[in-house]
């Protein structure tokens, strides 16, 4: 897959809490386990119980447009040659109370909907300054 963003575009600051999300080539939500809770993004306690057991559960990847915004204008500049762009808010099937962004790979910026199906596909970045391959999360509407 091709990057998305162009080259320069700031990467994700990787930690313990959400480094699973951001390296396995998988969706990752961070679970409770006292009360089971999941939640994302990853934070230091449960925002249910407060506690401090957590952790990295991976979701099957698939789920439905939530919302979305087709960008038209580039700010910062460096977007001049990307727009129109989407960016995609994805309710996930397996907990559909958690919402991930991302942009659609597979489809025209205008032709997103809220209510497309969708499954997850990653694109492979090198943080050279981190010494890591990161797998950034973006969306494929599953055509039907």
């Amino acid at each position: 897959m091709s990057r998305y963003m162009p080259d320069g575009w700031a990467l994700p600051a990787i930690d313990n809490k959400n480094r699973d999300f951001f390296t396995s080539g998988k969706i990752v939500v961070q679970a409770c386990k006292d009360c089971d809770t999941v939640q994302h993004p990853p934070e230091d306690i449960c925002h249910v119980c407060q506690g401090s057991a957590l952790e990295s559960r991976f979701c099957s990847g698939e789920g439905t447009v939530y919302s979305h915004i087709v960008v038209e204008h580039p700010i910062p500049g460096s977007l001049k040659d990307r727009v129109p762009y989407a960016v995609i808010l994805v309710s996930l099937t397996d907990h559909p109370q958690i919402r991930i962004l991302g942009n659609p790979v597979n489809i025209e910026a205008r032709d997103v909907a809220v209510g497309q199906k969708v499954r997850a596909v990653f694109e492979s970045l090198e943080d050279k300054e981190a010494g890591l391959e990161l797998k950034i999360p973006q969306w494929e509407v599953i055509q039907t």
